[in-house]
Order: structure tokens, then sequence, then C-alpha cells
């Protein structure tokens, strides 16, 4: 099992940028495919970005494609989804997850078996 935890939302104005981080647990983490998910207030969970164990594959959402970055430091046990360009839709509480038995990308909720407790997103327009 491992433990993820997020950091780095907040409120921010159309327009802006900020960095999630997203620290694990384990000595495990550099085999495990990672990704970022959001969920906006009464709408379901939904995949943002995704990145595989060694940092050299990514895969993102339509939605945030050009504007959004994973990237992973392996030595930190840390991913990150660098968010430019926020527009209001943005705003969601982001989640990050492991793929403890896998170490590709993947757009599927059900592909990850460990979750942060998320960290919330706010943009005003």
């Amino acid at each position: 099992q491992v433990q993820l935890v997020e950091s780095g939302g907040g409120l921010v104005q159309a327009g802006g940028s900020l960095r999630l981080s997203c620290a694990a647990s384990g000595r495990t983490f550099r085999s495990y495919g990672m990704g970022w998910f959001r969920q906006a207030p009464g709408k379901e969970r939904e995949f943002v970005a995704s990145i595989n164990w060694s940092g050299d594959s990514t895969y993102y959402a339509d939605s945030v494609k050009g504007r959004f970055t994973i990237s992973r430091d392996n030595a930190k046990n840390t991913v990150y989804l660098q968010l430019n360009s926020l527009k209001p839709e943005d705003t969601a509480v982001y989640y990050c997850a492991a793929r403890s038995y896998a170490g590709g990308i993947s757009t599927g909720i059900t592909s990850y078996d460990n979750w942060g407790q998320g960290t919330q997103v706010t943009v005003s327009s």
C-alpha cells in the first residue's frame, strides 16, 4: 500500500497558474504508473493526466492538453501537475492516484489502486 499526499491547491484568477505536488511513500514509487484526476461539485471524477513509471510517456485529457503538464521526480517520490492558463471550469478537487501493480499510463479510474485525499483548486473569473 502506498500513501499519497497532495499539496499546492488554492484560489487563483482565470489565466493564472498553480503547481500541484503529490508525495508518495514507499521504496517502489519509481515502478508505479501515476495519474491525476479531478472532481467538480455534482460531477463524476474525471481523468486529467497520466505518466508512466519512467516519466517518458504522458497522456492528457483533451480539456487540459496544452495547458497542464504532468511530471515526476522518482528520486523525491513525487509527481507534479503544472496547471497553466487556468479557467473557471478547472475548479475541482484534484486527486493524485497510483497504479502500484503497473507502470504504464492509464485513463481509467479503476486502474488505480491508491488515492490521495485531494487538494482544492478554485479558479475565479
